[in-house]
């Protein structure tokens, strides 16, 4: 810029006319294009400070926004929410067996990769040496040796718990089911198939329910 008629006098910025050539000048700097026709002399305290001040809250912002944008792409929450239970269990007869069954879906055309799920049902008991367990945990085979717990959501699909000898449900008849406070919890696995994270969803089913 002109600087009246001061003779020895050095700009702080060479080559710097008006304020798109500021502008411009910025950008080159932040961006770290470098074109080398304006430049930062030694003779402007002020100008390194600033230049500095400016390349340090531009690494600041950068790195904010590439966060953010990890965060939101990787992060898996928003995912699981998309997977649906349905809002009863019940215990029905199929293929001559009386099974405990419920419903879940997903609501995305994109698949969930490698998708499993597990049971669990959860209720005090009272052990034989007269400890109380307040919430006891106990597996609900949905099909493990089968292989049924790999599921593959294309549709909904309706998840089947036959109750047999080995089922925690088998010594319990309709009214202690009435009577006994009981809850099942269903946890559903798997990865994204855009990014690859494990998502999970979780449900349960009340004794009322």
């Amino acid at each position: 810029l002109v600087h009246g008629d001061e003779e020895g006098w050095t700009p702080c910025v060479e080559n710097l006319n008006s304020f798109v050539s500021a502008f411009l000048f910025s950008i080159e700097t932040e961006t770290t294009i470098g074109y080398g026709y304006r430049v930062i002399t030694e003779k402007c305290p002020e100008g390194i400070i600033l230049l500095l001040v400016q390349a340090i809250l531009g690494s600041i912002v950068n790195a904010m926004m590439v966060g953010c944008m990890f965060v939101k792409i990787s992060q898996p929450k928003n995912r699981a929410e998309i997977l649906m239970f349905s809002h009863n269990a019940v215990i029905s007869v199929r293929d001559n067996k009386m099974c405990l069954m419920f419903r879940v879906g997903d609501l995305r055309n994109s698949h969930i990769v490698e998708a499993s799920i597990r049971a669990k049902l959860i209720r005090s008991q009272q052990t034989k040496e007269g400890e109380f367990i307040p919430l006891n945990q106990t597996d609900i085979n949905i099909g493990f040796d089968t292989g049924d717990d790999r599921l593959f959501l294309v549709s909904p699909l309706i998840i089947s718990h036959e109750i047999n000898e080995k089922s925690p449900f088998w010594e319990m008849s309709l009214a202690q089911m009435e009577k006994e406070e009981f809850e099942i919890v269903v946890i559903l696995e798997g990865m994204v198939e855009a990014t690859g994270m494990t998502c999970q969803a979780r449900s349960s089913y009340l004794d009322t329910e």
